[in-house]
């Protein structure tokens, strides 16, 4: 049996066609068949390979056309766009949009406005810069007597005037809050011996007179000692406002006067060190810079030269009037109260409407006492 199989291969013949090809007449009638089909319908042009699987997003459809395109190109072969039209008028197509001009442009919004962000950021600090730089040259210059200083004799002097006037409030502030303190705890302390001669005054019959004569006393000098204290109290707060917010605020203008006036002499010396030198058409054009920079930073100066002698003047009446008052009523209130005279302790802190606290609450707060 295997001999007989063996001899049948060995006949065997595979036909051979004229152009050399192994092909069969089934073969040639199935390629007329598949050339029909590419005539009358979609051919290989026409179809689209769609990545992502089944029910991909449109934007997964390659078109084979493309494929085929490099194809016929290598062969130097130009394909017919009647297949992409026809895929385009298809039901259920969509193009993929095209991403290219929707990314570029916001891309190249954000990046102009990072680089205007840039540049601004690059020019400000190209300004403090050179404004430093002129400014601490100035500063030394003046230290090491090469420099010219602008100075206003009158206002340096009332400037100073203020700078001690300032130190001495202070240390009044000072000494009226640990006087302020002190008393409190002298109040609390003859409440607490006032109550307890009463407690005593009824346990102790054979004492009984002593101890409320006693304790009637210590009650009237905390009652008066609680009225001296709200006046003591009135007159730290006005001073603590004149030292800490007046006088604070006018000493914050003379900084930003004094600053301003360095930087004025700064650009002044700049302008004088380039006007004695070439006049070429470079140098003129950093003269006029210059004198641009120079006009802008006297403004400034005289502005604020302006204003501190207006607050200066302004601080020293509100001073004058705050002081009068303060002080004549702490006067009176600590007179009244050592003569032991209630009705005179009273009718001064209603001359100056002054009025009490609740019992209590007249201790200063922890951050006062720091």
């Amino acid at each position: 049996m295997t001999d007989s199989i063996l001899s049948k291969a060995a006949t065997m013949e595979i036909p051979i066609n004229s152009n050399g090809d192994s092909r069969t007449a089934e073969d040639d009638s199935l390629e007329q068949d598949l050339q029909q089909v590419m005539v009358s319908g979609p051919n290989l042009n026409e179809t689209s390979i769609v990545s992502g699987g089944y029910g991909g997003a449109a934007e997964g459809i390659i078109p084979t056309s493309s494929i085929k395109d490099i194809r016929f190109k290598s062969r130097g072969i130009t394909p017919s766009h009647s297949a992409t039209s026809w895929i385009a008028n298809q039901p259920g197509h969509y193009p993929a949009p095209s991403m290219h001009h929707s990314n570029s442009h916001p891309s190249m919004m954000s990046e102009e406005a990072a680089k205007g962000v840039a540049v601004e950021k690059f020019d400000s600090v190209k300004k403090w810069s050179i404004n430093t730089y002129k400014c601490t040259k100035q500063m030394f210059s003046e230290r090491f007597g090469r420099g010219t200083k602008t100075v206003d004799m009158e206002l340096e002097a009332q400037i100073d005037v203020l700078r001690e006037t300032k130190m001495k409030y202070e240390h009044i502030l000072r000494l009226a809050r640990e006087l302020t303190n002190h008393f409190y705890n002298m109040v609390q302390t003859q409440q607490a011996l006032g109550d307890t001669f009463a407690d005593l005054s009824q346990k102790s019959p054979e004492l009984q007179d002593e101890f409320g004569f006693n304790a009637e006393t210590q009650r009237l000098l905390c009652k008066n000692g609680e009225t001296l204290l709200g006046a003591i109290n009135f007159f730290v707060s006005s001073i603590n406002t004149l030292v800490n917010k007046t006088m604070e605020d006018t000493l914050m203008t003379i900084k930003m006067y004094e600053n301003a006036r360095l930087e004025f002499d700064a650009y002044r010396a700049d302008l004088e060190e380039l006007s004695v030198g070439p006049r070429d058409a470079a140098a003129m054009v950093r003269i006029e810079m210059a004198q641009q920079q120079y006009q802008i930073h006297k403004d400034k100066y005289e502005r604020l030269h302006s204003d501190v002698s207006i607050k200066l003047k302004f601080l020293e009446e509100n001073k004058v009037k705050v002081m009068h008052k303060q002080l004549l009523l702490f006067h009176n209130a600590v007179s009244a109260y050592f003569a032991g005279n209630q009705q005179q302790l009273e009718q001064t802190l209603r001359q100056f409407n002054v009025k009490l606290k609740p019992p209590g609450s007249d201790k200063p707060s922890w951050l006062e006492e720091q």
